[in-house]
Parts: C-alpha cells; structure tokens; sequence
C-alpha cells in the first residue's frame, strides 16, 4: 500500500508540475514564460488542495478560497471558471486564477498577467484607494469566449494577454486529460483513497513539528511604510499542542492606500511561515495548513473590506507578515534574520506595451551561514527577467544588474546583498514602483545588525518608495534592493 501510495503520490504531483510547464512554455508574456509568476494545483472533490507545483507561496496558500468560490457555482465537467476579485477567492486583480473540473476534483492555474486594465499600465497604480482603479473585476463567471472578450477589451496589449491566458487554459487541458489516464490505469476509487492519504499525511507531520516546538504564546511587531506614515502590524502566535493559532488583533486599521490584503493573503502567509518552521520538506497540500488557525480583525489591513485598494496587499504586505511572524516564532524556533522583506515591485508601460517584474535582494542571514544575495525571499518564488529577453521584447534598455555590495547587515552571519538594477526607457511612458523597506533596514537577530534600506532613483534623483509618474524616452530608473538583516553579535 505505502509503495502504491508514493507511485499514485508522485504521479499527481507531476500532472501539477506539467500543469505548471505547460503554461510557462506556452505563455506569451516574459512575466510568466520569464520570471514564472504562476502557479498550478490539483484538488480533491471535496474542495481540499492535494497537490501543488513548486511555484509561488502567495498565490498557493490563497488558492483554497477561489476553489470554494467556483465550488459555490456548481461547475459542470469540462467548465472552466475565472476569477480574480479579491474578495472572492482571488488575491490582486493581475493574478487572475482558472478553475476547471477534472473527473476527480478541480484543476487551479493562478498567473499575474502583465496587465488587466485600470489607471495605470501594467495595472500596478502606485497610488490607487479603491479596487475600481486597479483593473476589472471578476466574479467567478464560466470563462467562455463572450467573457474573454470583455476581458480583452480591458486589458492593455490584448493580443499577449490573450496569449497567456490560452496558455493557462492549456494547462487546464493536459491536467483534465493527466487525471483521466490516471483513472483509467488505476481506478477512481484507488485515485481518491491516494488523495485522502496524502493529504491527512502532510497534517500529521504539519501536526508532529507543531507539538515538537512546544506551547507557549510569542509576540511580535512591525511596520509598512504607507504615505502617511508607519502602519504597524501586530501578531499573536499561540502554540497548544499540535495546534497554532495567529492572532493580528492590535494591527492597525485598513486605510486609504493599497497596502490593504484580503484575509486568504494573509492566510496564505501565514501558512508559509509554519510550515517553514515546523516542516519545510513536507509535501505541499492543505494538509498543511489544517492545524493552523488565522484570526485577523475585520476592517484591518490584513483583513480588509471591500472596494479597499489591494494590488500591494498581496506582494507587500505579506511578506511583511512573513516577517513579523519569523520574528514571533523565532523565539521558540531557530529561523535566519529578516530578508529584504519586499518585492521591488517595478512596471513600466504606454499604449503600446506593458511590462513588470519584481526584483531581487538580499536574504537574512542563518544561525549557520550568511545570507544568499540577490534572490527573491519569502512570499515570491519567481525567478529574474534576462537582460536579453527583456531588450528583446520591450523598449527598455539595462545599463546595470549586479549586486549591491556591502548593503547586507553585518554580524556573526551577514546578510545577503541586495540588487542594483538600472533601466532606461526608449520610449515615453508610465512608471509604477511599489517598494518597501526604504525607510527601515531588515533586521537583524541575535545581536545582528540591519541590512541597508532600499533606494529607488529617477534619472539619480532619489524619489519615493511607491511612485506613480511619467517617463520621458531617455528617462533612466534606479532601483536599489535592500540587503538581508545579519545573524549574531558581529566579530
């Protein structure tokens, strides 16, 4: 049984990992054939995530929701839904998610496309207060080709928007086809008793790392750097048996900005962090996450309200939930210091093209060894955009990409070293940055020290961590990443 077990294991995980190359290897856009920002999973009948590809945190752990979401639909075989409403299963609206019915349970692609309408190219508004500003809005609706052209018809550069989202739904193809060769080979009812197993046996080890950590409450604190000032984020992490629960009560209100998050965001979050500390190896479902609890207070900004700006609720703000609960956990657990808490965000556009990525830093350093540079930390998974394909596709040309050097905090263990990565633009057009830590270093633990803030620059005038403005061709854009916090009082 446990040999049947692995080999029907292993071969679910592969139709979510083939899902995954599917949609890379057919996208158009280099935001997702490029840096990857996607994701792709299998549930279970019963709306539980079984399996899932090794792809992006943030997207996976939200993704139960917008399966509940479509589950509430009554879905017929062969329907493919769309969703991207945060409030609704989604997280922003760029990351727009498909769910199909497969013969055992659903199939889930989740993909940022580089642009689905609203104030600002590339649909990243610096400056945006309401969900409205930030592109359209999708409900659970069947995705047929009636929707899809409403949805082309909002989106900038339709032609590589419907490109990437025919690549998703490629995706859903080969998993309804994968899951049908599975049940013919070996049995809808050896199939399920697969998927029930795998997902009690992630709980279990989940359950066995939780009770190994021992009871006790932690607490922590922290703050995102809005426009009006520092908004503080307070977390609770109680350990009773096997079982955690977090708790945001104290963390400050939602606000006018789009630092706000939906609670899935900050679910999703949560559930990275514990199963980095309990059991980072164990396989990927949620499983996982059902000994984990998450309280947040609706109307904060880890729990937002609708039509609440969100679009760096889901990239920022949860990687600074990562944090401050490393921070609260790391007082009964060994964890490295604080990375660059934060995805650079950076999209350019016009009429003609959009583009966005988000940039590397440094990452904390370890109890054993000094923090990686220039890699994307925590809530991202996503990898670079090449030099080569991004000149290639786009008017913009790289002037520098290389590492910050000395901006990784010193200690016993220093902090990775963030990025510097300048670009000039060729032709006029919109700039968005959405950044943090410019105002505070990651910090260090045990003694370590901070890692340098991150600078964001305009033709080498410093400007503001989340900037909207207009580029002039010729115009060049400066940003430099934070580095990790170090680890240890330093020698």
């Amino acid at each position: 049984m446990k040999i049947e077990l692995q080999i029907l294991g292993s071969a679910l995980r592969a139709t979510a990992e083939e899902m995954g190359v599917v949609l890379v290897r057919s996208a158009f856009s280099a935001n997702i054939k490029e840096r990857r920002d996607c994701s792709t999973a299998l549930f279970d009948p019963n709306g539980r995530m079984i399996v899932q590809a090794e792809h992006i945190p943030v997207h996976l752990g939200a993704m139960p929701e917008a399966v509940e979401a479509v589950r509430a639909r009554e879905p017929e075989p062969g329907e493919v839904y769309v969703v991207n409403d945060p409030f609704a299963g989604g997280t922003h609206l760029p990351d727009i998610t498909l769910v199909s019915r497969t013969e055992l349970g659903y199939a889930v692609s989740r993909a940022h496309h580089a642009d689905v309408g609203g104030m600002e190219p590339a649909s990243l508004p610096a400056l945006s207060t309401e969900l409205y500003q930030e592109g359209l809005i999708l409900p659970p609706v069947p995705l047929g080709e009636d929707v899809l052209a409403v949805l082309l018809a909002n989106m900038r550069n339709p032609d590589e928007r419907a490109g990437d989202l025919r690549a998703q739904l490629a995706a859903h193809r080969l998993a309804e086809a994968r899951i049908a060769e599975l049940c013919a080979k070996h049995g809808r009812e050896r199939i399920l008793g697969a998927m029930d197993e795998l997902f009690a046996y992630s709980e279990r080890r989940v359950r066995a790392g939780i009770r190994s950590l021992g009871d006790g409450r932690y607490e922590a604190v922290d703050v995102l750097e809005a426009a009006e000032g520092d908004l503080e984020i307070r977390a609770a992490v109680t350990i009773d048996g096997e079982e955690i629960e977090i708790d945001f009560a104290g963390t400050a209100p939602q606000h006018r900005g789009n630092l706000n998050c939906p609670l899935a965001v900050t679910r999703s979050a949560s559930y990275f962090v514990v199963r980095c500390v309990t059991d980072p190896d164990v396989p990927a479902s949620g499983g996982a996450f059902a000994p984990v609890t998450v309280r947040a207070p609706e109307g904060s900004f880890v729990h937002a309200r609708p039509p609440a700006a969100v679009v760096a609720g889901n990239v920022e703000t949860s990687s600074r939930i990562v944090d401050v609960l490393f921070a609260a956990l790391g007082q009964v657990a060994e964890v490295p210091a604080c990375g660059q808490g934060t995805m650079n965000n950076l999209a350019l556009g016009n009429d003609r093209f959009t583009y966005y990525e988000t940039i590397g830093g440094g990452q904390g350093a370890c109890p054993d060894d000094a923090g990686p540079s220039g890699v994307h930390v925590a809530m991202s998974n996503t990898r670079n955009t090449p030099v080569e394909a991004l000149e290639l596709a786009y008017p913009i040309r790289v002037r520098t990409y290389g590492l910050r050097l000395g901006s990784g905090g010193r200690g016993g263990h220093a902090g990775g070293d963030g990025v510097v990565r300048e670009l000039e633009v060729l032709e006029d057009c919109r700039l968005s940055i959405v950044a943090e830590r410019r105002r505070h270093g990651a910090p260090g633990a045990r003694g370590g020290k901070s890692g340098a803030p991150g600078r964001n620059l305009v033709n080498g005038e410093p400007v503001d961590g989340k900037l909207t403005r207009a580029l002039a061709a010729g115009d060049v854009v400066r940003i430099e990443t934070p580095g990790g916090g170090g680890w240890g009082e330093p020698s």
